[in-house]
């Protein structure tokens, strides 16, 4: 009886598979008219992606774009501490590099919208690039006229060129560089190297991280997936500073990663991140941080806590408010008992979560930045409408700015926004 079922299903699979197919093109817009030139320009650009390498992405961004009839192209990368815009070799020549806050192409980055500026051979156009919501930096060209067909078929070219920025930067380091401003220590070369994008956004949920000193950042570290309707967050302050460091927040990230993929939940992640790190460490070293998950479909935050800074909740009309949980000892230092706290998050709530770096940065007079002034900048960046990744941005400038920018310790912020159930 088995092999007759399984003849069956054998005979019907490929009518299954006809009738799939048959239903997702039904879905798509039916027409018989040839592709236009600019569509042809689109999918020679996504097929010449393939095999690039990564010095080639701008020269073959710019060559296709000239097809289309524009001119002077040139890419943009944001540097590390997201104050400029550096120029990519292999674009127009000569260009200079640009400031954020200071410029239109800073505001096409800052906004993630197209900026028009009017120049003698035409208008420039500052469109941003944004891999999926990470913002990688901006696209500039100038076109003869600016209808909505010039500007939509520049948007599409962005689109394309920042999903080959991103996936290219790891076969070679010529757009890696591009974004370093000077050298980067041994230690921030290998806490780069375990970052997810910096920035996630879909319907339901924001993410967005930043660490500071870019250059210099050793024990600061944080990670995040988003799985089907949970949003894992974990943020970490490993013991010291240097090489030690930024090796225990490797071995903790790694811990983390590896517990949340086997399905652990909070608390079993908890330990044994405490267990992994004690056993390679030793007693006298451990790392501090926060481990939490938001049901997307309730707005439910659960999170534990190991001797780090309180979380802090942002809710339209109300003050901003630390998020308490009880406190357990840093991991590592032996097997630690870990409480759960939760709180039921509303549409349009943020969470901030911060390293100890933050808070007691300290300017050149003694003042520390506290909590206080914390909460109060972050009321007046979220009331300007900013987008989340914008609101950190400046967030962390401050911080910096506060010290003079030399941080006597690392500085990491990252803030969760929950935008209500699909």
């Amino acid at each position: 009886m088995a092999a007759v079922h399984l003849a069956a299903l054998q005979v019907a699979a490929p009518q299954v598979a006809a009738l799939r197919r048959q239903r997702a093109l039904s879905v798509l817009p039916k027409t018989t008219e040839s592709p236009s030139a600019a569509e042809l320009v689109l999918a020679s650009l996504i097929e010449a992606g393939h095999n690039l390498a990564p010095d080639e992405v701008v020269p073959t961004v710019a060559a296709h774009l000239s097809a289309l009839g524009m001119g002077d192209v040139a890419v943009y990368l944001v540097d590390l501490d997201q104050r400029l815009l550096v120029p990519v070799a292999g674009g127009a020549s000569p260009t200079e590099t640009l400031e954020i806050d200071a410029t239109g192409a800073g505001l096409a980055f800052r906004s993630k919208e197209v900026f028009e500026e009017q120049v003698e051979t035409g208008t420039r156009l500052w469109v941003p690039l944004v891999d999926g919501a990470d913002r990688v930096g901006v696209l500039g060209v100038t076109v003869p006229r600016t209808d909505a067909d010039t500007v939509r078929r520049v948007r599409n070219v962005a689109s394309i060129s920042a999903s080959l920025i991103v996936s290219k930067s790891s076969h070679g380091d010529h757009l890696v560089l591009a974004r370093r401003q000077r050298d980067m220590d041994l230690a921030a070369e290998m806490r780069w190297s375990m970052l997810p994008p910096l920035t996630f956004t879909n319907d339901r949920v924001a993410v967005t991280g930043m660490l500071e000193p870019a250059y210099e950042i050793a024990g600061d570290a944080f990670d995040y997936a988003i799985n089907g309707d949970l949003a894992h967050i974990a943020i970490i302050d490993a013991m010291g500073h240097g090489l030690e460091a930024s090796r225990m927040a490797n071995l903790a990230v790694g811990s983390y990663r590896h517990s949340r993929r086997r399905g652990l939940d909070l608390v079993e992640t908890f330990t044994t991140m405490d267990r992994v790190v004690a056993t390679h460490f030793g007693p006298e070293r451990f790392v501090t941080g926060q481990l939490a998950r938001l049901d997307l479909a309730s707005g439910l935050l659960k999170w534990v806590n190991a001797g780090h800074p309180p979380p802090l909740l942002s809710r339209e009309g109300q003050p901003i408010s630390d998020l308490r949980c009880e406190t357990s000892l840093p991991l590592g230092l032996g097997y630690v008992v870990a409480e759960v706290a939760e709180v039921s998050l509303e549409p349009g709530d943020s969470v901030l979560f911060l390293t100890d770096g933050v808070i007691e940065a300290r300017a050149p007079d003694g003042s520390l930045f506290g909590r206080s002034r914390l909460g109060q900048l972050w009321r007046d960046a979220a009331v300007t409408g900013e987008i989340p990744a914008e609101i950190l941005r400046r967030l962390c400038h401050s911080i910096l700015d506060h010290q003079k920018g030399r941080l006597q310790d690392d500085a990491t912020l990252l803030l969760v926004s929950w935008t209500g159930p699909r």
